[in-house]
């Protein structure tokens, strides 16, 4: 059984700050759930209750149309090296989008990648560490390129078309309004 905090400690944030991988889960009432895997250089904690991520630019939208119409979010850590553990941070989410008015200060935590499209703001109401005995190690080679070079290729103008395009409702219909809170 897991062991559950109200707040993230010092050395769950150490471990948090550690981790090249994290994933992303959440769902509306009657959405499928989506479940993301996340990378880069990508997630701040500013505090033992509250997370950033910074969200790029991909081939589909789903934590923000989601988020839109029902926070609940879930961010997930495993251990693939050292001691296991499993962490979850479980709590509330906003999107905020390029022109809301808390994007300069948020935005500011990170070093900026081609593509950002939403930041979302994660306020944890739970904390749920686990055994994570189970989880294999992994060796970290390297992060990927190729999605900051595709979209350092399309430029700004090339990534708005693509949300335009593919970015503005997720699989089931439900709108993520990327295209009118970002231009």
């Amino acid at each position: 059984m897991g062991k559950a905090h109200e707040v993230l400690s010092e050395q769950l944030i150490e471990f948090i700050e550690k981790q090249k991988i994290f994933f992303v889960g959440t769902a509306t009432a009657d959405s499928r759930v989506s479940v993301s895997p996340k990378g880069m250089d990508s997630l701040r904690v500013l505090g033992n209750r509250r997370a950033i991520w910074l969200n790029v630019t991909g081939s589909g939208n789903e934590t923000s149309a989601h988020v839109q119409q029902n926070p609940r979010m879930t961010l997930m850590f495993c251990a693939f090296e050292g001691p296991p553990l499993i962490l979850r941070l479980y709590g509330a989410a906003r999107v905020i989008h390029k022109n809301d008015a808390d994007w300069d200060a948020l935005f500011s935590h990170f070093t900026p990648l081609p593509g950002a499209r939403q930041i979302f703001d994660l306020s944890i109401d739970l904390v749920q560490a686990s055994c994570g005995m189970g989880v294999p190690y992994y060796d970290y080679t390297g992060g990927r390129e190729l999605l900051n070079d595709w979209a350092a290729d399309k430029g700004e103008e090339g990534i708005r078309q693509y949300w335009e395009d593919k970015n503005q409702s997720s699989i089931d219909n439900i709108p993520t309004h990327i295209v009118e809170k970002n231009l």
